[in-house]
């Protein structure tokens, strides 16, 4: 049996990832090796993934994707470097190239991502940079892995602090809105139970027609948008708080905090 990818860290992110590339058809569960310090945890994954194989040490020689929180990259990385890794990918938030490529040893082609939490449900988007040894084929690589839980586009490393503050931390922006929206359907009469259904819904409907429709976001507003109509009442609101220029200073703080937590 020859293992294709060790993923190291066996914690949610990395059981997604493992899912989908079993259910894209990328891998199977035999190709794939979880590298997991805690003993219980292991036999939970090799229980839910039958073939699964797991362990507390990294292989030697095998490609890595690196799925731990970020004060454990450089242990990590230490210890692949021990093992000899030809390349890796690193969905370690903040975690930046020259690091991982300190930590990894010279000549290993790293590839570092920014994904987002929907990744668990295969509706994530991660955003990928090579670091200075990887090749057009190490990039394909790492957009094969991140593809079977998502959409994935490639940047330049200095884009990702803004691909954080948009489509990393997206998704808590998402769920605050939606909170919102359920507690003034409440606050308007209607039942919890029921509001929540609708926001819930709303949201889904309203995400799958602007990724399936060939409009904009300002023409599908637009058209659901008539001159003095309700629709009309509720944008008013928003442009009178100038909602665009605060979702950008939204945006910016959490951008600029991912610069200064990257020491950028």
């Amino acid at each position: 049996m020859t293992i294709r990818l060790q993923v190291i860290g066996g914690g949610q992110m990395g059981e997604a990832l493992v899912g989908g590339l079993v259910a894209s058809g990328w891998a199977t569960a035999d190709d794939i090796h979880v590298v997991e310090p805690d003993a219980d945890r292991r036999v939970e994954l090799e229980s839910s993934v039958p073939g699964l194989t797991c362990g507390a040490e990294p292989l030697n020689g095998v490609d890595a994707l690196i799925a731990v929180k970020p004060h454990m990259v450089a242990t990590v990385c230490g210890a692949l470097a021990v093992a000899g890794v030809g390349r890796a990918l690193s969905i370690a938030a903040g975690i930046r190239l020259d690091a991982l490529e300190e930590g990894l040893g010279t000549g290993v082609a790293v590839v570092r991502a920014m994904p987002n939490t929907p990744s668990l449900v295969g509706e994530g988007a991660s955003a990928i940079a090579a670091g200075t040894n990887a090749a057009d084929e190490d990039v394909t690589w790492a957009s094969e892995i991140l593809s079977a839980v998502g959409t994935v586009v490639v940047v330049d490393e200095p884009m990702m602090d803004a691909v954080t503050g948009l489509s990393g931390s997206g998704p808590a922006y998402l769920f605050l809105l939606a909170e919102a929206l359920i507690d003034a359907g409440v606050a308007q009469g209607l039942p919890h139970e029921t509001a929540t259904a609708l926001t819930e819904q709303m949201l889904i409907g309203a995400a799958t027609l602007l990724r399936e429709s060939d409009a904009s976001p300002s023409v599908l507003r637009q058209n659901v948008t008539s001159k003095g109509g309700t629709t009309a009442a509720g944008i008013a609101v928003f442009e009178a708080a100038d909602f665009s220029r605060l979702v950008a200073d939204v945006v910016s703080a959490a951008s600029e905090r991912s610069r200064e937590l990257g020491g950028t």
